[in-house]
């Protein structure tokens, strides 16, 4: 049995049972036909790179599994006519089976932000100034 990575992304509008079911739809498919599923990660709403069907956010869902070589066309086939998904990849790769991915945590400035350590700038050091004398002509206080 070969090793695949298959990640797609549903539509954000679904409710929560109803992808729920979606996603357990096509674990079952993987499994009634021959398949072992290894781990199913839900990365949850993400911003898509760019709009499909009008939608700028997709719920994407992660799932990694060992099946035979017929199962990624029949579960591309699967996911291709279902409505709810709106891109789907299936990859076949080699190796242990990656780390689990963390969700990405929103940006929060930090608490203590006055006891944080200041980087100073290094202070400039001014070059000596060179004096350029002339002694051919005669210095003017209008210069």
């Amino acid at each position: 049995m070969n090793q695949y990575e298959v990640m797609y992304v549903i539509d954000p509008a679904l409710e929560d049972g109803a992808r729920v079911e979606l996603i357990n739809r096509f674990s079952d498919l993987v499994k009634k036909n021959g398949g072992e599923i290894d781990r199913v990660d839900e990365w949850g709403k993400r911003r898509l790179a760019y709009a499909i069907n009008y939608k700028t956010e997709g719920y994407y869902v992660l799932m990694y599994i060992k099946a035979p070589s017929e199962l990624p066309r029949e579960l591309e086939r699967n996911l291709q006519i279902a409505d709810s998904v709106l891109r789907y990849l299936v990859v076949r790769y080699e190796g242990a089976l990656p780390a689990k991915r963390e969700p990405l945590k929103p940006y929060a400035p930090r608490e203590n932000a006055e006891a944080a350590p200041a980087v100073e700038a290094p202070a400039a050091v001014e070059a000596p100034v060179a004096e350029i004398v002339d002694d051919e002509r005669p210095v003017s206080e209008a210069e």
